[in-house]
């Protein structure tokens, strides 16, 4: 089914649009109460300073630990995340569905991944698999609406310009060759101004994955997009037992802050990658509000010849996400 307001594809379970939060008739199978408000209504749940909360859902205790800023419920899988009033539930809490399950499959993408250049499988298959683990790595999905206008050289008009002036020059050469004693034909680049500059604006959608573990700020993804079409809202029964949901201690603004530069280089670097001799770059990126992904991922630390390197997989999609 879509949501009514924005027509983002939602699946037939769904109480709430992942992009706009508006409420879904009929989402999981009856429509809520005409006075039924949503997780969005923005209650305070707790002080800044608290050191035990209980959970919005369930009514379990949660028990920040120190510099955590995201929380997931151990009992229902419920989150709550630190703002500027406090601890406030999560509007928006998805995840993505587990599907490379064992650890000898994650491997296999990872052997596919060698192949294609990390380096060679002989290398691979010299390399011993160190500490192998699979867990639910939260990610702040921010959407993010970009404009770049920049200034370009159009290089081709500069170097027509030149030729120009200098078949002028040969032709001159050639009238005047007779002459006794005769000349040489410096070519000068002068004739009518031809100013090459061009301007141009590319435009970008984004739905930017801001990891909110800062530990593990070195996995964070560059150009990496999740198969968010596939996402359900987040439920601790289709997690594996003693699958670790990992909680974040990165917050929501800070995480608007990080995608808005993340996708400003991007667009920087779509612009050089288009034209050569790039001037004037001027990027305006605006951030809505996003939501919490868990993702499944397995990591492998991978120990060739004492050189350690650690490669996370998105155990949904089934692909190489970070080498570090």
């Amino acid at each position: 089914m879509f949501c009514v307001k924005c027509g983002q594809s939602l699946p037939d379970n769904a109480q709430f649009c992942f992009k706009c939060g508006t409420a879904v008739a009929g989402g999981g199978g009856a429509a809520p109460a005409a006075s039924s408000k949503p997780a969005s209504s923005g209650n305070v749940l707790g002080a800044a300073g608290v050191q035990a909360l209980k959970c919005p859902t369930c009514g379990a205790p949660i028990k920040p630990a120190f510099g955590e800023m995201v929380i997931s419920c151990d009992y229902c899988g419920s989150s709550v995340t630190l703002g500027g009033d406090g601890w406030k539930e999560i509007n928006k809490h998805t995840m993505l569905p587990l599907k490379v399950v064992n650890p000898a499959d994650a491997l296999k993408v990872v052997q596919g991944y060698m192949d294609q250049g990390f380096f060679h499988r002989k290398d691979f298959e010299e390399s011993k698999v160190g500490e192998t683990r699979l867990s639910y790595v939260p990610f702040w999905v921010m959407p993010v609406s970009a404009s770049t206008t920049y200034q370009y050289q159009a290089v081709a008009t500069t170097v027509g310009a030149t030729a120009g002036t200098i078949a002028a020059g040969a032709l001159l050469g050639s009238a005047l060759g007779g002459r006794r004693g005769g000349y040489t034909v410096i070519p000068i680049m002068g004739g009518p101004v031809v100013n090459p500059n061009r301007s141009e604006t590319i435009s970008g959608q984004y739905e930017y994955p801001v990891v909110a573990v800062k530990s593990m700020a070195a996995y964070q993804p560059k150009d990496y997009q999740f198969s968010l079409t596939d996402r359900t809202f987040f439920d601790k029964k289709q997690i594996p037992d003693g699958t670790q949901v990992l909680n974040g201690d990165l917050g929501e603004e800070a995480a608007k802050h990080a995608a808005q530069a993340f996708v400003q280089q991007l667009q920087s670097e779509a612009a050089h990658k288009k034209h050569s001799m790039v001037s004037q770059l001027k990027t305006q990126a605006d951030v809505s509000d996003g939501e919490l992904l868990h993702v499944p991922i397995f990591s492998f630390q991978l120990d060739h010849k004492g050189q350690k390197t650690t490669i996370l997989i998105d155990a949904h999609a089934g692909r190489v996400i970070r080498t570090v």
